[in-house]
């Protein structure tokens, strides 16, 4: 089952760049019934080990905008350790909901928001002179990772799909770097606590590792426009799933 999940899970990951830590932890929470903390570690090091296996890919194919991805990480990096920080010291059963429900509305709302954009027939953002909104916005987002794995890729393709005008498949590799960087600074944290659960992980993994080869192979045949609206689509998904498990 952990082999299938982890497939599963990768291929979006591969196709979209997002869904890694915000699917995987609260599955684990849901059908595996794993307590907060470890499901999030989990999702953290598997977001980990798969993205760090595929980025090469994207790398290759010039795919990885480094002026955007450098703006990103200014931000999200100090920002996912100020969230595991507080995740070390909060009580996170009380918080995670309403952090969860937040997010969720803002990732469903920017979502519909870039649909909307794409049906009036207006692209992204004139150029990348907006990189210090994209790394200030990646300061929070940073900080939704660490506290609660979720984020990373729905947030940063965002704010690059609104505050950019990079193509949807450099969307993708850009934000997939950028995943790596903040997934491995929490993962390495919750590794080196042992905030994981091994057995779940080995799974998870060994059915990531195929399913993100093909989420990327996918990613490079599918036209532009149909991508975008379906990374919109995934996102707005994604949204409605994290306001569900902050509300329920």
């Amino acid at each position: 089952m952990t082999y299938l999940l982890g497939f599963l899970i990768a291929v979006a990951v591969g196709l979209t760049g997002v869904g890694a830590g915000a699917l995987t932890a609260p599955l684990l929470i849901l059908f595996f019934h794993q307590p907060p903390a470890l499901a999030v570690g989990t999702a953290l090091v598997f977001t980990m080990a798969i993205k760090v296996v595929v980025t090469p890919v994207y790398v290759k194919r010039r795919q990885v905008n480094p002026r955007a991805l450098a703006a990103l990480c200014c931000g999200g990096i100090p920002g996912v350790l100020a969230g595991t920080l507080l995740l070390s010291y909060l009580d996170m059963h009380r918080y995670q909901r309403a952090v969860l429900l937040l997010v969720g509305t803002m990732v469903a709302g920017m979502a519909l928001y870039n649909l909307y954009r794409m049906s009036r027939g207006s692209g992204g953002a004139a150029g990348t002179g907006r990189l210090g909104w994209v790394a200030a916005a990646a300061l929070p987002i940073g900080a939704e990772v660490g506290f609660s794995s979720a984020g990373a890729g729905a947030l940063g393709s965002l704010v690059l799909l609104n505050f950019t005008s990079l193509t949807p498949a450099q969307v993708v590799g850009t934000d997939m770097c950028f995943g790596l960087a903040v997934s491995s600074v929490g993962g390495a944290w919750r590794l080196s606590s042992g905030d994981y659960n091994s057995i779940l992980l080995r799974g998870l993994a060994l059915g990531g590792l195929a399913g993100v080869f093909l989420g990327a192979w996918l990613s490079s045949i599918i036209p532009a426009r149909p991508l975008r609206a379906g990374l919109s689509v995934a996102l707005f998904a994604l949204g409605l799933q994290l306001c569900w498990k902050g509300l329920f």
